[in-house]
This record gives C-alpha cells, structure tokens and sequence, in this order.
C-alpha cells in the first residue's frame, strides 16, 4: 500500500537537493540485515536489474530541470543498488558521462558518489570514477567477526576480505576518490574491535547505523529495558574521542552540530527538513529507500521521471511529512527534551503496523509513534553531551549554509580550494547573478524615469535572448562587475536615489548578450560618460555630444560599432589552463570603479604590453610552484582590473567584495633587470587577492560570525584594529601570502631572493598564526566559524616544523 492520494504539483515546495538512482536492483551478497531485499518491501522483484540508458538520460533531465527551476547551484547524486558495481564499467561509464553531460550543461554542478559493498571495485573501476570525478563509499562492518555476521555470499562465504581489498585500494592508491564508509550496527559485535577496524581503513569520514527496524520488527536486544545501542555507540566516541577524534563520524558530529545549532547533516537525527528523493531502475521516484523495512510499497509514490517532474512528486504526503519539523512528530515526542537534536530519529523507525485487522491499509498515522530506538537515541544524546560539555542547545540564529557541501568546506576552511570546489562557488554566484538580474527586472519598473522606454524594450530582449542563448547569457552575467552594477540598481531603487542610467545599463547588457549569440538585432543602447559600453566586449568612445543613445545593428555576431573609430575593445590574456581561456584586462568597464584604490584609465599599448607579458610569467610560477593554489586559480579568476600605480611605490591590489571572480592590482615593475621578480610579485598579488575572492564567496552562502558585532579587534599587519570581517579577510588572505613565502624559500633562483621569502614567511608566520588565535577569543563566531579558523590554524601550525 501507498500513501498517495490526489496530489497537486507542488510549485512552492523546498526542492530536492540530493538524489538516489538505484542504478542496479540486485546485489551480489546476501546480507541478512539487507532492508532492500530482506524486509517488508518486495518491489525489487518487478523491477529491471539495471537502470536502462533512456531511463538515466530521462532522470537527467528532469534533474536538471528541477536544478533550473529552484536556480540550484548544485545537487548531489549516489548511485545506490542493489549493487551499482554490477553494472561493470562500460555500463557505469556512460550513465556518469550521460548526468554529468546532462545536468552541468544547465549550469548545476554535480556532487557525484557510489555506493558499493566492494566486492566488485577494481583499479579500472577506480580510474573509472576519477576521470569522471565520482567519490566512491564502501560498507564495512568492522572485523571479520562481525562482517561475517551478516555480509555474505548466497552460498554462505565471506565477502570481508573483498570489502577489506576494497578499502585499502582507496586509502592506499585513491584517496582523492574515497568517499568513506559505512558500518551497519550488531550490538553482539565488540564495538572496539569494530571501531579499530573501520579506523585502520583511515576513511576521509565514516557512519554507524542502526539496523532498520520498526514497532512490529524491532531490533535485536539482549534485553528490552536496557539502552543497548546508546552503550556501544558510547564505547565507540569515548574511544574515537580518546584518540582525539581522527576522522569525521557523522553519527557523533551531527549530534555535536545539533547541540550547536547546525544543521544534522542526516535525515536520521535533527529537524531539517529532508530533501532527498530515489529513482529506481524503472524511473519510478520513491520516497527515502529505508522505508522498505516498514511494509510492502511503505516508498512507494506513483509519480514516475517518464510522466512527472520532481516539483510534481514534491507534492506526495510522503515528503510533506518529512518538511514540518516538530509537527510532524507524535506528542512524544514534541515534549521530550532532546527532541532538538534526535528530531524523533529517522521515520522509518516510527513505523508501527495499524492495530485493527491485519489487510488495515498503512497510513501517515503508522508513524505517529516515538522511534523503536528512542531510549537509545536519548541515551546517547545525554552521554555524547556530558562527554562534550557541551550547553543542551546553544543555538546560533539565523545561520545561514546555502548548498556548501562538506568536502568543498573543508578545502575552503583550511586556506586551499581545488578546481572542484571553486567551480561548485562559480555556480552560486551564476544563479546569483540570474537572480539579480530578475530583481533588476522587477526594480526598473518606476525607476527608469526617462529612460522606461529604452529599459522595457531591452527587459523584451533579454527575455527572448534567455530562450535560446543560456550560455551567451552567463557568458555576459558573468562579468564580475555586472554583480557591481545589479546591486547598486537594487539598492539605489531600495533608497529612493535610483539612478536612470543605470537601469538603461540593461540596453547594453543585451547588446553585448546579442552579439555572443550570433543573432541578428537592431537596439538602442544609452552612451554613459561620452562612450557605448559593451560589457566583456569593450567601448566605443563617440564624445560628450553625441547624445543619450547610439543604435547598434548586430548581425551574425558582428556588430557595427566594433569597427568604428573610437573602439576600444577588451584585452584578453590568453591562458589555457583557465576555464574561461584566459584573464580579462578590464579598463573599460564604468562599473569597475568599486575597488579601494584607483582604477587606471584606458591603457597605452606599452603598458596593456607590460600587463600581457607579465600575467603568463606570473601564471606559470603559480603553476609550477603553487599547486595548492593554481588550480582554483585557473578555475575561478577571469578579470584582472588594473590599478593606478602608488606614488609611493608600495604593491597596490584589491578585491571588490561584489565582484566574484575579479581582483585589482597595479603592475609590479621593478625594473628591466627583474622581469622574474615582477612575475613573482604579480603572483604573490594574484593569491593574496583571490583569497579574499574565495572567502567572500563563503561569507555570500553562510555565516562564519556575527554581523551585528561592532567591535574592533587587533590586526597583527596593522597598526589600527580592525572589525571582525576585516581580520577574518586578512587572516585568509594572509594564509596564502604565508604560503608562497615558505614556498618561495626554496624555488627562488635568486639567493637574495631566498633570504628575502625566509624573513618574509617568518614575519608573516607569526602575523598569521596570532591572527587566528584572535579571531577565535572573539565571542563572535559563529560555530561554522569557529571550526573554519580552526581549519586555518590546523593549516598554519603545520609549517612550523619548516620555520
């Protein structure tokens, strides 16, 4: 039975973040505790054994559908069985090229992961998984005691020694692709001997579960009275805590995070609301896959990716009542004290069969029950926090954490981020833009003044260009200081100080959008100080008597005014390696004018010669030497703006907190004789300024400290104290200044050179070091924010052996 009735689409609902693709719908073991094949449920056995291409390529589909709709910059997906690895590689090869191809193309980044019980996991699997860049879990239930319990072949042989094979090839040859493991719970089982042994597979992080059980098939216990769970999880910390924690495990991190106000992390613990959902192999859509321990169809939904978009399946009560928190959980409950962190415990484990007669049909009321684990759940909250001293809930309001993933947070909070993790920020901030640039929309309207005309009729265009040409759109929206201007739009229109002509900006971004797309227009666009700005493209300078506006014909991608007298195109600096093709040398653009110092006007040839010499030179020390660095570099910089040099002689850079993906700087010069110093100052510019990039991005998706603290704290670089975002800024750009310096000691070719970085990494060393020690005495961050500076000071401290 299912708990379907007539349902709606469900437009305003929270969309689903994560999805399970049940890729394979049998296994190659026979474990007895298997809630997919061993339960209550028995659909697995009218389902296809393997997700067919179609059904992959529609389930792509609808999620990049989905991902557009709710302007997602990311999902994450597992693929789950039965056992994917049945598949074999060839199979398994096209369904991640097909969700990667698929669901990228709409502009959302993938958070691709496997889930296998090892036994099938060979090195071309691994290379597999690599290239496509799929993170791979494994299921280990410890010893071979205990894995032997449950995790074996039909014929009764062991499968721990594959699952061992497995693990080890991982952690020894593939790290970058290990995603961790999970261990299923036996309370007969020595919790230590299984924590050693989970332990010794060094997983980047681990999970214990508790088997999936039900009212009316509960769990194994010695005896009933007793919290049996809560005790081998306990023994379980008070040993991983022992050793000081040496791995993530997320049955007690996400009751620390709990305690602290974060959010769980997992659907078995917390308030959250859940926003998974799973495809089976036949492309029906189903509701969280441990239900099939509660009765046949408990998953079941109706809706299928062939005939219904997930916004439609959003819609089924089986989601809904996992949306409402408190609500949705009997009075039990609501009254107990530690409801805030256990959250009831997962809602198949609510599940009681209806009283009455056995054909009674299940409803949502089966789960109106405290979980069959609640004694152990609130044991084990009590004893976690009175290990941890931590307060029973020491809320942080208002903590925002739109879409970090863990892996990507932890890159980020110890000063780094690879190509990966900076294209997951890449994607934020395009659906950013897209939302601004529909608030624009919205704001022009009685704000354009005299210009309304010019501004509707480019609001027409940009509509019909959004149709067809997405990637010509993003290409322009892009534009670091297209944010720039969006923003003063909005929060002009907000003071009542609104500005026409930059509403009229929209005349120009749709030109711009037109001429990438190839299409064939003709628009009025407004002349802004003497000259038509074309974003990403260049000026053309017509004087300050041509008027408000200048008619641009555009036809196939060519447009009249890039040949006129007076253009002044954008110079770019080809780099490969970039995943734009290269770095914009923006001297154009009127909105560029946001940074601390300066902006330098049109450069003369011999000066944009000297910036075009110098940024390779200075992208291939990076590259060489700066690997921690240079590849989110690459991915995530595309505009350099040049700065007027300081009459002092001192370096001269920036950032612009709304300009994603842009730094300001003035060209080092430091004479003929030093071009490889010059190169060497432009990089160190060029990390200390995308740090601040990088964390500017973090502090546009969550809070790190409290906005509302004034204070001003001591800044070790500076004479003057500073407020805390300020320090924090510092603080993480000074992580990569501290970097290269160490770096520097050893590559420079000069030996002055070298005796120069050893002073400056010392100095800065020291700077950095106390820095951190301030920001974490502050009282004002948040408990995210405690633990990002705790990353960096981890960074920090690890150097101190190269001092």
């Amino acid at each position: 039975m299912t708990e379907r009735g007539a349902v709606a689409p469900s437009y305003g609902a929270p969309p689903f973040r994560q999805f399970v693709l049940k890729v394979a719908s049998r296994c190659d073991l026979a474990c007895d505790h298997c809630y997919v094949y061993e339960a209550a449920d028995s659909s697995w056995r009218h389902k296809p054994r393997f997700m067919t291409e179609e059904t992959v390529r529609r389930t792509a589909e609808r999620i990049a559908e989905h991902a557009a709709a709710h302007r997602l910059p990311a999902v994450a997906l597992v693929l789950h069985g039965g056992e994917p690895l049945l598949l074999g590689p060839a199979r398994m090869r096209a369904i991640v090229a097909t969700l990667r191809e698929v669901i990228e193309s709409a502009g959302c980044a993938v958070d691709l992961r496997v889930h296998t019980n090892g036994v099938r996991l060979t090195r071309e699997y691994c290379d597999l998984f690599r290239d496509h860049r799929v993170r791979v879990g494994v299921s280990l239930d410890g010893d071979r005691t205990a894995s032997d319990r449950h995790r074996r072949f039909a014929n009764g042989a062991s499968s721990h020694m594959q699952a061992l094979r497995a693990v080890s090839l991982l952690r020894d040859d593939y790290p970058d692709i290990y995603a961790g493991v999970l261990c299923t719970i036996d309370v007969r089982n020595d919790p230590v001997a299984v924590y050693k042994a989970v332990r010794e597979a060094s997983p980047p992080r681990a999970d214990f579960l508790l088997p999936h059980a039900t009212h009316s098939d509960p769990p194994l216990r010695a005896n009933p009275d007793h919290a049996e769970y809560a005790d081998w999880m306990l023994a379980v910390f008070d040993r991983w805590n022992a050793e000081n924690r040496p791995f993530p495990i997320r049955s007690f991190t996400s009751v620390l995070d709990a305690f602290r106000g974060l959010p769980s992390g997992t659907e078995s613990l917390g308030l959250d609301p859940v926003d998974l959902v799973v495809v089976e192999s036949d492309g029906t859509l189903e509701q969280t896959d441990s239900l099939k321990a509660a009765y046949d169809g408990a998953p079941a939904t109706g809706f299928t990716v062939a005939e219904h978009s997930f916004d439609e399946a959003s819609g089924h009560p089986g989601f809904e009542a996992r949306r409402h928190g408190l609500a949705d959980l009997c009075e039990t409950c609501r009254r107990c004290p530690v409801v805030s962190v256990c959250g009831g415990g997962l809602r198949t484990h609510r599940y009681s069969a209806p009283a009455e007669a056995a054909s009674a049909a299940p409803s949502t009321d089966s789960f109106d029950h405290p979980s069959v684990y609640c004694k152990d759940l609130k044991e084990l909250i009590m004893g976690i926090r009175a290990r941890a001293q931590a307060p029973a809930v020491a809320r942080v309001p208002a903590q925002r954490t739109l879409g970090l993933p863990a892996d990507v947070l932890h890159q980020l909070a110890h000063g780094y981020g690879d190509a990966k993790a900076i294209a997951h920020l890449n994607r934020f901030h395009r659906s950013l833009r897209m939302l601004l640039l529909a608030k624009v929309f919205a704001a022009a309207d009685g704000n354009s003044g005299s210009r309304q005309e010019l501004v509707d009729s480019a609001i027409s265009t940009l509509k019909t260009l959004d149709a067809g040409n997405k990637n010509a759109l993003h290409d322009v929206l892009g534009h670091p200081y297209t944010s720039v201007w969006a923003l003063r739009c909005l929060d002009d229109a907000q003071s009542g100080r609104a500005e026409p002509e930059d509403f009229a900006h929209l005349a120009s971004l749709a030109a711009a959008i037109a001429i990438h797309a190839g299409v064939d227009a003709e628009m009025e666009v407004p002349v802004r100080r003497g000259a038509v700005y074309l974003p990403t493209l260049g000026r053309l300078v017509v004087g300050a008597d041509a008027g408000r506006s200048l008619t641009v014909r555009i036809s196939e991608g060519h447009c009249d005014v890039l040949n006129a007298s007076g253009w002044q195109g954008v110079r770019r600096v080809v780099l490969p390696a970039f995943s734009t093709g290269g770095i914009v040398l923006e001297d154009t653009d009127p909105f560029r004018r946001c940074h601390h110092w300066e902006v330098a006007q049109r450069l003369p040839e011999a000066d944009a010669a000297a910036w075009t010499r110098t940024i390779p030179a200075a992208w291939d020390l990076l590259a060489r030497d700066h690997h921690s660095y240079a590849p989110g570099i690459a991915a995530g910089l595309s505009t350099i703006v040049p700065l007027a040099p300081s009459l002092s002689g001192r370096a001269v850079s920036s950032t612009a907190r709304r300009a994603y993906g842009a730094i300001g700087a003035a060209l080092p010069v430091l004479g003929p004789a030093t071009p490889d110093r010059s190169a060497s100052a432009l990089a160190l510019l060029m990390i200390h300024e995308f740090q601040h990039v990088k964390l500017g991005a973090v502090l546009d998706m969550t809070d790190l400290h409290d906005p509302h603290d004034t204070r001003l704290f001591e800044a070790p670089w500076r004479e003057d104290p500073r407020p805390l975002e300020g320090l924090l800024q510092g603080t993480y750009a000074h992580v990569g200044v501290t970097d290269f310096w160490r770096v520097r000691r050893f590559t420079a070719t000069d030996p002055e050179e070298r005796a120069h970085a050893g002073t400056e990494f010392a100095l800065w060393f020291g700077h950095t070091l106390r820095a951190t020690q301030v920001l974490a005495d502050s009282g004002s961050l948040t408990p995210l924010g405690l633990r990002f500076v705790e990353a960096l000071r981890t960074t920090v401290e690890g150097w101190t052996s190269k001092v």
